[in-house]
């Protein structure tokens, strides 16, 4: 038995041995704090390597990225692609370009020769209505500068026989005002003379003045072709400011301004109706007239363009197909794709024409009447006959009863006139879009 063994060694202190017995505990716990720094490192290390692995490296190096991870709900369209990035944006389809082709025109206006038997078409005497018979009717009705043509009187319009029909510049009664497109006295003189006419107009300071290209025009052509350009007041201060100012005689290079006061209608595009179709009525003496969109200028000569249009195919009207549609359905989406007109409104004339006969056209039928039954509208190349006078009334009174977007009413205003009147054919040729471009420069309407 060693008793002694388990007593204190003889010098030492007292309290070594309760230090002595507190040392594993020490290491323990160091021991332990470094586990648990280990656990924390790893665990970073271990979401630090989810992240990689869900978001990429990418999620580090572009902001892109970046600002996804944390706005999740932000559209794509909202943030910004780095040119380098591997998803590209959508493009936008490139829109369809179309070019001129080649027009077979003579040489020299020198060469022209209208054919003797040129106006040897459909003949009876039209009549236009100058003044309502407003009392009449039971309800007072505002003076309009269409009339108040009713469904009886519309559906005799059609007919190509001997008649007094509405045709605009219908004039209110005994004291009322005038219902609109009124013109100096000198310049109806002026126009009174004209027996071809190139026209086109301005309202509402919608466009540059384009002028014909000059060098383009022949001598004879300036000498004994009017050039007439119908705008408002407010477009013809507009023109001023930008240079383009009237001489003594209201010329500005080829156009002979005419200012139209108290305009027909509020609607601007509805207004320009009235010269592209009334030629006949706001030019009496003439035998020939064109006219051309305000986004043209004309660099062809004017007689070039009726021998080539009218006296080479024996036609007493000639506009362009549309470069696009053919089909009235067609036209009629495109319009309310593009907000074009009230929708509403579309619809309803939409409605009218189908229950009154129209129907789609057929590309691949053989005995269809035209190419195409939506026009480009931009030029109309006629001859002031009996026939192209009644369209052109005709096509006016469905503009002036419905909506002012003409390519819906053209086909319809065609086909009932032709069914109305089997034996009596309206000569209407409609040529190629291409070779509208390649007598004319188009360009874009002026930004409102």
């Amino acid at each position: 038995m060693l008793p002694e063994r388990r007593g204190v060694f003889a010098g030492s202190d007292p309290i070594k041995p309760a230090a002595d017995h507190g040392v594993p505990a020490v290491r323990r716990s160091r021991k332990s704090g470094r586990i648990r720094l280990l656990f924390w490192i790893f665990s970073f290390a271990a979401l630090f390597s989810i992240c990689i692995a869900t978001f990429g490296f990418k999620m580090f190096f572009h902001g892109v990225e970046e600002h996804q991870s944390f706005l999740l709900s932000t559209d794509v369209k909202d943030v910004p692609v780095e040119a380098n990035t591997t998803e590209q944006p959508k493009k936008k389809p490139h829109r369809a370009r179309f070019y001129p082709c080649k027009v077979e025109l003579k040489d020299s206006v020198e060469a022209r020769d209208e054919p003797k038997t040129f106006w040897n078409f459909v003949k009876f005497s039209l009549q236009y209505v100058v003044r309502e018979n407003i009392q009449s009717h039971a309800n007072h009705i505002t003076p309009r500068f269409g009339g108040h043509q009713t469904l009886e009187e519309r559906e005799q319009s059609f007919r190509a026989v001997n008649q007094t029909i509405h045709c605009g510049f219908v004039e209110g009664f005994d004291g009322s005002p005038n219902t609109g497109f009124d013109l100096d006295n000198e310049d109806k003189m002026y126009m009174y003379t004209c027996t071809i006419v190139v026209s086109s107009c301005i309202f509402g300071s919608s466009d540059f003045l384009r002028r014909p290209t000059s060098k383009m025009i022949s001598q004879f052509s300036k000498e004994n072709v009017c050039f007439i350009m119908f705008v408002d007041k407010e477009t013809l201060v507009k023109l001023s400011k930008e240079g383009s100012i009237p001489d003594e005689k209201r010329f500005i290079g080829l156009w002979r301004m005419v200012v139209v006061s108290n305009l027909p209608y509020d609607d601007m595009r509805k207004t320009g109706k009235v010269p592209k179709f009334l030629s006949h009525r706001l030019f009496p003496s003439a035998r020939y007239s064109i006219w051309l969109d305000s986004k043209l200028r004309l660099h062809t000569d004017p007689m070039l363009l009726i021998e080539y249009f009218l006296w080479r195919n024996n036609a007493e009207y000639a506009i362009s197909n549309h470069y696009t549609r053919h089909c009235v359905w067609d036209e009629v989406q495109q319009n309310k794709r593009l907000n074009k007109y009230n929708h509403t409104a579309i619809d309803q004339q939409f409605l009218f024409y189908q229950s009154d006969g129209l129907h789609k056209f057929d590309p691949s039928d053989p005995n269809k009447p035209l190419p195409s039954y939506v026009p480009e509208g931009s030029v109309i190349v006629r001859a002031h006959t009996p026939m192209s006078n009644l369209f052109s009334c005709l096509w006016f009174n469905e503009v002036d009863r419905f909506t002012s977007r003409d390519q819906l009413s053209f086909g319809y205003a065609f086909l009932k006139l032709k069914r109305t009147n089997p034996d009596k054919p309206f000569v209407l040729h409609m040529f190629k879009d291409c070779e509208r471009r390649a007598i004319t420069k188009l360009f874009h309407h002026r930004n409102p």
